[in-house]
């Protein structure tokens, strides 16, 4: 079957070196840690790998946004933490996969504006409605970078951990085919089911409040 949505629609870009490597024991099993580091701020992402991917397709595949409050400080305001932690169990229940970790804080406005954007928050605005008072766009989160570690590591194509459909189009729009959703599920709480609300109604995430007993492998779906 043809698909023109798999085929690379712009020039790569080349803003990455690897700078180091080490295998990693944590409590999932032995991960390969890769840091990449960008050449045009030296800012450090993290990929981290398990088992063999170079040549592999329908690699498991998480891209996920670094979330200090959430994951260091346990807040209760997103999802963040949880879909790391899912993720990760999903990559080391399978022979392979990896896990990117973007330093992109609070969708790309930096941990300080984040801040901001939550007392705003306080005041009865929403995460989209706050970060437009602040000056910026709902999400600035960039895909390039991430694409460039999955060449870098030899993945041929993947099976993408996420509810937002924004990443499935980076990864496409640089050349990195998508086989398939994996939707990264999460469970609401009184303090973050209105962000999620926001996230569905107003930033066009996939998802589905009521229905989260469904398993991750189950509830996979095909991109077309």
């Amino acid at each position: 079957m043809n698909d023109t949505s798999m085929l690379p629609t712009r020039k790569h870009s080349f803003h990455l070196e690897r700078y180091s490597e080490s295998d990693l024991p944590t409590e999932r099993g032995t991960f390969r840690i890769i840091v990449f580091r960008d050449k045009r701020n030296d800012r450090e992402h993290v990929a981290m790998v398990r088992g063999a991917v170079s040549g592999h397709d329908g690699v498991p595949v998480r891209i996920h946004s670094e979330c200090i409050t959430s994951e260091v400080f346990g807040s209760l305001k997103c999802d963040c933490r949880m879909q790391l932690d899912r993720a990760l169990d999903f990559i080391a229940q399978h022979p392979c996969g990896v896990l990117i970790y973007l330093r992109q804080e609070g969708r790309g406005i930096g941990l300080g504006n984040k801040i901001k954007a939550y007392a705003l928050q306080e005041q009865g605005l929403d995460t989209v409605e706050a970060n437009l008072k602040l000056g910026f766009p709902d999400d600035m989160r960039r895909y390039d970078i991430a694409s460039e570690m999955l060449r870098s590591l030899g993945v041929k194509s993947v099976d993408l951990i996420t509810n937002n459909p924004l990443k499935i189009a980076g990864l496409i729009d640089e050349g990195i085919p998508v086989q398939r959703r994996i939707p990264s599920r999460t469970l609401t709480n009184p303090l973050n089911v209105e962000y999620l609300k926001t996230k569905r109604d107003r930033s066009g995430h996939l998802l589905d409040l009521e229905s989260e007993a469904e398993p991750e492998a189950k509830a996979a779906t095909k991109i077309r």
